[in-house]
């Protein structure tokens, strides 16, 4: 099979974009790549997972998905 790959992308500060990529980076650095980029909206973050599994693949965005969504969350009560 040849690789495939997905994409997330998330748009916000700049300061929670590191965060969030702080969060998930010690799990498994090796699974993904990703990218922070300026815009007028202040960054994008994007996350990129390729395996030649799909399965391996969806695994792994899952898991990426959810400790952002965790992590988001904590940081959003602790902002508010």
């Amino acid at each position: 099979m040849e690789e495939a790959m997905a994409r997330v992308d998330w748009i916000g500060r700049g300061d929670i974009a590191e965060a969030l990529i702080n969060s998930i980076q010690p799990d498994d650095p090796d699974c993904f790549r990703y990218e922070i980029t300026e815009i007028d909206a202040g960054v994008k973050l994007s996350i990129f997972v390729s395996s030649r599994e799909l399965g391996r693949l969806r695994a792994t965005m899952d898991d990426i998905l959810a400790c952002l969504s965790a992590v988001e969350g904590s940081l959003g009560a602790l902002v508010e």
